[in-house]
């Protein structure tokens, strides 16, 4: 049995702080009784981080509550919000979104890179870098505190090492994060996972603590959260919903190869493929996007078709893991919006 671990003064002040930070980002500029009530801390504990933060140019002294208060307990601290800049990488199979942000999490520049799967890689890495550089640039910061990346495939919890899934990754994937690696601080996940976390913070799961989002795009994935934790497992594979077994489908998927399971009822390419069936042709999120418009043509008879097979997935996922609600992402799930 391991023996109980206690969290060190300089621990608790950092949840604290963040703690404070968290709520300075969520509701604006606050008074010191409003984060004692917001934190639930003492008075002294809020007195000490509020002067904690000053110091580390984080927080400022932005007016005061209104004209009924006055003196100390009436100032109101606001969040330096361009004390540091944050990146955000979306690297999918042929294009890279890139967002800078400044710690109140407002965007103030982004661009879009096209970069075919089959691009040489070394060329790839020196667009990439060159696209960041510019909206750093552009977002007017002299440097960036971290970079988030977003990318399709398995991350190994324990290695940080980003491996491919059932479509394979273009080549120059891994050596771009490691040249972003080479630069400074990174933060490296799978796609799934940000969108679902993204979803628990300002969309369709917002307030949930155990919830999955199903990932539809040219492959498919899901990020699975319970009891407020997201579950990788131990290989980073969890949510790797494509290499489901399904009878039927042909053959059965291997550890490497989802060729044959669920990756084969609901992928992009599967979905373009049944699409054909109803005379209609398109990437799998124009035709998901048109055929939620229709409500009773051969665009309705494909969205009925499509949810048959979504179905074997989120059953396979509700079943296991009881998740309470299942948010449908991606390209693919967001094209189907409500009708789908």
């Amino acid at each position: 049995m391991t023996a109980a671990r206690t969290a060190t003064p300089s621990t608790a002040r950092a949840i604290n702080d963040r703690l404070a930070l968290d709520l300075l980002v969520e509701h604006g500029p606050l008074t010191a009784s409003q984060l004692k009530i917001l934190t639930g801390l003492s008075r002294p504990t809020v007195a000490d981080l509020v002067e904690r933060l000053q110091d580390a140019g984080l927080l400022h002294l932005v007016g005061e509550a209104g004209a009924r208060q006055r003196g100390p307990n009436a100032r109101l601290y606001g969040l330096v919000a361009e004390r540091a800049h944050i990146a955000g990488l979306d690297i999918r199979l042929d294009v890279v979104e890139v967002a800078v942000a400044d710690l109140a999490g407002s965007t103030i520049a982004s661009a879009t890179l096209d970069v075919p799967p089959d691009s040489d890689p070394d060329r790839a890495v020196h667009d990439v870098l060159a696209l960041l550089d510019a909206t750093t640039d552009a977002a007017g910061a002299d440097t960036l505190h971290t970079v988030a990346v977003g990318v399709p495939g398995l991350i190994d919890p324990a290695t940080g090492v980003l491996h491919a899934a059932c479509d394979g990754l273009p080549g120059w994937h891994a050596r771009l994060v490691a040249a972003l690696r080479e630069r400074g601080s990174v933060v490296l996940e799978n796609e799934a996972n940000l969108a679902g976390i993204a979803e628990q913070r300002l969309g369709a799961a917002r307030g949930l603590d155990t919830y999955v989002l199903v990932w539809l795009g040219a492959g498919i994935g899901a990020c699975v959260v319970l009891d407020g934790r997201l579950r990788r497992g131990a290989s980073g594979g969890s949510g790797e919903l494509g290499f489901l077994p399904v009878p039927g489908t042909g053959r059965l998927p291997t550890c490497t190869d989802c060729k044959g399971g669920f990756h084969s009822l609901a992928s992009g390419g599967a979905i373009e493929l049944l699409a054909t069936d109803f005379g209609l042709v398109g990437s799998a999120e124009d035709v998901v996007r048109s055929a939620a418009t229709d409500a009773t043509g051969a665009g309705a008879a494909l969205l009925d078709a499509l949810a048959e097979r979504l179905v074997l997935g989120v059953a396979a996922l509700t079943v296991i893991l009881d998740p309470g609600c299942v948010v449908l992402g991606g390209e693919t799930g967001r094209a189907g919006g409500t009708p789908l």
